[in-house]
């Protein structure tokens, strides 16, 4: 690809990622229509394609394997998404992707899901023929993508083109190391609140001192509810899928095993229009539990000018083995900051349709206002 040369290393931006679409690089099937709800500041949405298999378990394709291969060895069942299904909690679903690589030597690329998806706790990863990584693409492959989808709680209503997956596009090394977080923080500060704990990136806590004026804290999951269509917008009525969590006087949660929470982060978060910024999921020094799925920021997320001032990060927390104790204050993730090739020529938020720019403890877009 001529134009490679000419990036510079970090994470690609919205409109270099329209020239890998101009150029071939990224394949779709059906039409894409109007890009923009599917073009992020710094990833591009994946959308589910038509083909799709019921599988009895997880699994990596390996060094030596296809995913199509991985597939026939389960015997799996496989079905059409033309019209929609409905996935329900406990299954896996490996669905192909309608869109397909053919990245050029030496540009990578890595995939999360996207915020509504993990906030309806819908467990979602990319895979790649011959991966033996989840999210991960090498660089200079050239081939399909597949999602493999398991919905953790909720039943949930998917169809081609449905949109649960991110991925972004990257140019040598992206990631700051504590020297450059410090040297970045002073800047621009990228939390705020007290001086930032920075080691292996910036700590974040959680809050659990009340939201909305209230002792509101968060939303436990419901269990048996009805079907959550990831299509539709505003929607469900909170009430049929969540229990609102108050705290009190201790400002403590315990967490259950296998229960599900939204919570949110004590610091707000800034992400300048030149870097991007990934949340660790699971660090098992701080506590046996995951606080995010979908925890990748475009760059404007939290910033005054682009309407986020006060941007807090939503966890969607599960306790792993055992209940734990989480206090207001406590240290829960780390912030891993990435440079950007170029920054963006729209930052997140600055137009109408970012669903959680500026947002306290919210739900996914799925549900009207709490």
């Amino acid at each position: 690809m001529s134009q490679l040369a000419a990036f510079a290393p970090g994470l690609l931006a919205a409109q270099q990622i329209q020239g890998l679409l101009d150029a071939g690089h990224i394949g779709r099937s059906f039409p894409a229509g109007d890009l923009a709800p599917v073009l992020q500041p710094a990833s591009l949405d994946l959308r589910l394609g038509t083909r799709a298999w019921r599988v009895r378990a997880s699994f990596l394709p390996g060094r030596d394997r296809s995913v199509l291969e991985g597939i026939a060895a389960q015997a799996a069942i496989a079905f059409d998404l033309s019209t929609g299904a409905i996935l329900e909690p406990g299954t896996v679903t490996v669905v192909e992707l309608d869109d397909r690589l053919r990245l050029p030597a030496g540009l990578g690329a890595a995939a999360n899901p996207k915020s509504s998806t993990g906030r309806i706790d819908v467990f979602t990863r990319v895979i790649a023929d011959r991966a033996r990584r989840f999210d991960t693409i090498e660089p200079g492959y050239d081939g399909p993508l597949y999602a493999e989808v398991s919905p953790r709680t909720f039943p949930v209503r998917v169809r081609a083109g449905s949109r649960l997956a991110q991925i972004r596009f990257s140019a040598g090394d992206t990631r700051l190391d504590d020297a450059g977080h410090r040297a970045l923080h002073a800047t621009a500060p990228l939390v705020g609140g007290a001086e930032p704990v920075i080691a292996g990136g910036i700590a974040v806590s959680v809050d659990l001192s009340g939201f909305e004026h209230s002792d509101l804290v968060g939303y436990r999951a419901k269990r048996h509810t009805g079907i959550i269509d990831v299509d539709l917008v505003g929607e469900l009525d909170p009430r049929d899928y969540w229990e609102a969590i108050h705290v009190r006087d201790r400002k403590e949660l315990i967490l259950d095993p296998g229960e599900f929470y939204l919570l949110a982060s004590k610091e707000a978060v800034r992400v300048p229009p030149d870097h991007a910024a990934e949340m660790t999921p699971f660090d098992p020094l701080v506590g046996e539990f995951r606080v995010h799925y979908a925890g990748f920021f475009d760059p404007g997320f939290g910033l005054a000018e682009a309407g986020g001032a006060g941007s807090r990060a939503v966890l969607e927390v599960r306790s792993r083995d055992v209940p734990f104790v989480l206090e207001d204050g406590q240290i829960v993730g780390r912030l891993v900051y990435e440079r950007m090739s170029e920054p963006p020529r729209v930052l997140y938020g600055a137009v109408p349709g970012s669903n959680y720019q500026a947002q306290g403890l919210k739900l996914s877009k799925h549900f009207r206002k709490a």
